[in-house]
């Protein structure tokens, strides 16, 4: 399936007509008399006429000698394959055979409009058989589909189905174009409906997935939709590829109209996975934050996780990050960030400049005080009974950069235990990983965050941030 937005309609109403004049219309690609006229009859003597009215491209019968056993009066031979002829089911008579050859010829000519007036002579032919109803009906539904007039097109096909007696290559092919033309007049659920059967029935057009999902998403059939472009997006990612981005668009459109929240994060992150927009950040990390479990300790670490995506934007998010990260202990990672709204104009302008201007003046102040109280903490930290001081004291020396010195810090005090919030210490170490370059470490410690406050969302969210290619 190359794609699953909208196909235009002129593309499938050419499609649909090549395929009808190509595969079911069987007279188009063909003779007239291997369509419309009757099977092939026995042998007869060249004075014997023929029962049945004969196409002109038929092949007339050439004389031959008679085998010994059929050498037969005239009349015998007559009362011998009159009765044959009478039992023949496909033979059409003139007033049938003789409007649908023109109105074949009309369609290969291309004049569409032409053939439709030239069927609708044989409507008025009484006691039609059923196979000459089929032909009638499979010549129409050809032309009109040419001719672009669907209804007329749709209702002749489906006559035809109902009839039986297709090939399966037939049937195959007049579902496919049934399909098509109902999504080319916008009737989309019985465009949902035959594509369905197509795709059912083993069609071989990997295109006509596409439409019918298409379709099931312009009627509202949200469930029947994701649950197929579920199928898909999990075959191509098991098999190593990626999905296309507007599959990946439609699956979280359908999702979030069935508020299914589980889907919808599963759809969102394959899309940050693999086309990490701004957008698909500000939205997804916005979720995270919304949920009713969503802890605030965590506000910090969304705003982290913001400036990692480039979605830390505007005064109020640069100013609350300084702040919340001052209120941590982390004056070097206050004064960085305060130091970027500066630079860009987020920050210094405006009725709180001033304040804005102070709180910056008091990291800068703190950072300096810290180098020279952080290794007596680190002392303090080491001697303490549980692992809290160490985690905190380490995740200190890694906002100023010292990740040599940070992180044994970090990786001692969860091994010690007693942490307050275990969660969150994993969380900063694999942070932390992640800053100093250790790649492959910090996936796999993102991989081990838990936690049902918000922790393993934030978690999921760096994870996908870390695998990006460098």
């Amino acid at each position: 399936m190359e794609s699953i937005r909208s196909l235009p309609g002129r593309r499938v109403r050419r499609a649909a007509t090549a395929a009808l004049l190509l595969a079911i219309g069987g007279a188009v690609g063909t003779s007239s008399a291997q369509t419309y006229g009757p099977p092939a009859a026995r042998p007869q003597s060249p004075s014997q006429p023929s029962s049945q009215s004969q196409a002109p491209s038929q092949p007339q019968a050439q004389s031959q000698p008679q085998p010994q056993a059929q050498s037969q009066s005239q009349p015998q031979a007559q009362s011998q394959s009159q009765p044959q002829a009478q039992a023949q089911p496909n033979a059409f008579r003139p007033e049938i055979l003789a409007p649908l050859k023109a109105a074949e010829e009309l369609i290969r000519a291309g004049k569409f409009g032409e053939a439709l007036v030239k069927i609708r002579e044989v409507d008025t032919v009484p006691n039609r058989t059923a196979a000459e109803n089929v032909a009638i009906e499979r010549m129409r539904g050809i032309a009109a589909s040419g001719a672009g007039d669907v209804p007329t097109a749709t209702r002749s096909f489906e006559l035809v189905l109902a009839a039986g007696g297709l090939t399966p290559a037939e049937q195959t092919k007049m579902i496919e174009v049934l399909a098509q033309l109902y999504f080319q007049a916008k009737d989309y659920p019985k465009a949902a409906s035959w594509a369905s059967r197509y795709v059912s029935e083993g069609g071989p057009n990997a295109e006509i997935r596409g439409l019918m999902i298409q379709s099931q998403v312009q009627a509202g059939d949200c469930a029947n939709a994701s649950r197929e472009l579920r199928a898909v997006v999990d075959a191509e990612t098991k098999s190593g590829g990626t999905p296309p981005q507007e599959r990946l668009q439609l699956l979280t459109n359908c999702y979030a109209k069935l508020g299914d929240d589980a889907g919808y994060a599963f759809a969102l992150e394959k899309l940050l996975a693999s086309y990490p927009k701004k957008e698909y950040w500000a939205d997804a990390i916005r979720r995270v934050e919304s949920r009713s479990s969503f802890a605030n300790h965590n506000a910090l670490d969304v705003l982290r996780l913001r400036h990692a995506t480039g979605t830390l934007e505007g005064t109020p998010s640069y100013a609350t990050m300084t702040r919340l990260a001052m209120d941590a202990g982390l004056p070097a990672e206050a004064k960085r960030i305060s130091d970027e709204g500066f630079a860009s104009g987020a920050l210094g302008t405006g009725a709180d400049a001033d304040a804005q201007k102070r709180l910056r003046d008091t990291a800068a102040k703190q950072v300096v005080e810290d180098q020279k109280q952080l290794p007596q903490s680190a002392k303090a930290a080491s001697a303490a009974r549980d692992g809290n001081a160490l985690v905190n004291v380490g995740f200190a020396y890694v906002s100023g950069g010292q990740f040599d010195t940070g992180i044994p810090m970090m990786e001692q005090g969860i091994a010690k235990g007693g942490l307050r919030q275990p969660d969150d210490a994993k969380l900063h170490l694999a942070i932390a990983y992640l800053a100093a370059g250790q790649k492959a470490k910090a996936v796999q410690a993102f991989r081990e965050v838990g936690g049902t406050d918000g922790t393993a969302d934030l978690a999921r969210l760096w994870l996908i941030q870390a695998q990006r290619p460098a």
